[in-house]
């Protein structure tokens, strides 16, 4: 069924509704507004009923998956319930009304969150310094590859090299791109961790470091990081964690404890803020004594109870965000860490791990598992033996579990495994969605053994059916103007 856009739902002729004279500022538009601000013409609004409004976003709203409304376990990007009072307390007027070229003293509730979240966070992964201007994980990359960049040259040594497992996040080679490095990668063994001796033959003195995220997007936790950081440092280079998987760790192990200078946080999955269509994010950056002094500038800090900005950073690779960063998702941090406590993070992964394990059991035999390594807070399963005997792929089991209310995993991720999905359960969700989940991933799979060309057809359900994906990404206008024609 084609659903009109709010353009085409517009009423030119509708009764319209202005504020009384009277209640109008005094000054007229012309003083308001400078002249170089205003429209040359008038703004193309549709004009629509309040109640036609309403029921046409709502009506929309409720034909996207997304965590309020179902199962959204999509693996390695945390996909779990973000509490209301996170938005209740970010859209408060003494937050959202602030304005970034206030002067220091008229926002000091402002800066004393953001030092205190500092404070928690650097608890929290157990290392001394840290920066929460980055605007998202790979925004948050980039700064760790700049800082490990700009440490080599200031110490004189032009390092070039980045190493990066096979088993990484897609990101990861191109912030080491964007740093001015070559990212060089490492393959992973059986077991699904990474291969020492490849490691061991890609290490030399052009070395900056190793990008190694822990667990991996297997959802495997790197048993052996001290001989890997042991091996690193013996041709000088430094650790960087990509803590994007973080989710699994608070509370149970600190990554500065197991040696890493650099770590990202992803404060929109691990820390609750809505994620998801691109946004909001916040990556801060996390780093040993080492690299304290390359921070971007400015950090928060305090004296004699004053709370500041501080630029005083000796090596300080300069500012990576314009302002200081998304304020909206820190405070929506701070506020599910204190509401956690340090017992209640603990909990959240080790309810996380539980979870995962949980639902890789109930589905164990139903697809291969092609690392035998117990995993933490997700699991990767194969279903290339089943496309090889039915012909269907891991895409259109993803497309099957939409007609079940059910968002489909993350696919063919990491590329490390074949015809891959990789289920992320989160905390959030109890066992009733858990054991629901996978009695309709086996009936589906079931279903694939004896209807193949059901599965290639799917989903049936939805709104609009199984879709060019390729063309939507590349051709917007395209597809709309094709749903016009289809219309019609």
């Amino acid at each position: 069924m084609y659903r009109k856009l709010i353009f085409e739902l517009d009423r030119k002729n509708i009764e319209k509704h202005y504020l009384p004279a009277e209640e109008l500022p005094e000054k007229n538009i012309e003083e308001l507004i400078p002249a170089g601000l205003r429209r040359k013409s008038a703004l193309q609004l549709p004009e629509v009923a309040e109640n036609e409004v309403i029921r046409h976003f709502v009506n929309i709203s409720t034909l996207n998956h997304h965590v309020d409304k179902g199962f959204y376990p999509l693996g390695s990007c945390t996909m779990k319930y973000n509490p209301k009072i996170n938005e209740d307390v970010a859209a408060h007027h003494a937050f959202s009304g602030l304005h970034p070229h206030q002067e220091a003293s008229t926002v000091q509730g402002a800066l004393k969150l953001m030092y205190e979240l500092q404070e928690y966070l650097k608890e929290i992964v157990g290392m001394p310094g840290i920066t929460l201007q980055p605007a998202a994980g790979a925004h948050g990359e980039l700064t760790g590859c700049k800082m490990i960049r700009k440490y080599h040259l200031v110490n004189g040594e032009n390092r070039t090299k980045m190493l990066v497992p096979d088993s990484a996040h897609g990101t990861n080679p191109a912030s080491v791109a964007i740093a001015g490095m070559k990212a060089v990668e490492v393959k992973s063994d059986e077991n699904g961790l990474v291969d020492l001796e490849d490691l061991k033959a890609k290490l030399d003195e052009d070395v900056a470091g190793i990008m190694l995220t822990n667990p991996s997007t297997l959802g495997i936790f790197e048993r052996r990081i001290v001989k890997i950081e042991k091996m690193i440092r013996e041709v000088g280079g430094l650790m960087y964690m990509d803590g994007a998987n973080l989710n699994a760790l608070l509370g149970i192990v600190k990554p500065g404890e197991m040696g890493f200078d650099v770590l990202h946080l992803n404060l929109h999955k691990t820390f609750s803020t809505p994620h998801g269509g691109g946004g909001p994010g916040s990556g801060p950056v996390a780093v040993s004594e080492r690299l304290k002094d390359f921070l971007p500038a400015p950090i928060v800090n305090q004296k004699d109870g004053q709370y500041f900005l501080d630029y005083d950073i000796p090596h300080s690779i300069g500012r990576m965000i314009t302002f200081y960063g998304n304020f909206a998702a820190l405070v929506r941090a701070f506020v599910y860490i204190r509401m956690q406590g340090s017992r209640g993070l603990k909990q959240i992964s080790e309810n996380a791990i539980i979870n995962a394990n949980y639902l890789l059991k109930k589905l164990e035999g139903v697809l291969e598992l092609p690392f035998k390594t117990r995993p933490m807070h997700e699991f990767v399963l194969s279903a290339e033996e089943l496309f090889k005997t039915t012909g269907v792929k891991t895409i259109d089991l993803a497309k099957r579990l939409l007609d079940y209310g059910l968002h489909a995993p993350t696919v063919y991720f990491p590329l490390v495994v074949k015809e891959a999905l990789m289920i992320e359960p989160t905390e959030s969700e109890n066992k009733e969605m858990l054991d629901y989940f996978a009695e309709v991933f086996n009936q589906i799979v079931e279903e694939a053994k004896r209807d193949p060309e059901k599965l290639h057809q799917a989903p049936f359900t939805t709104p609009v059916r199984r879709l060019d994906e390729l063309k939507a990404n590349k051709e917007l206008n395209v597809c709309f103007q094709d749903q016009v024609n289809e219309k019609a």
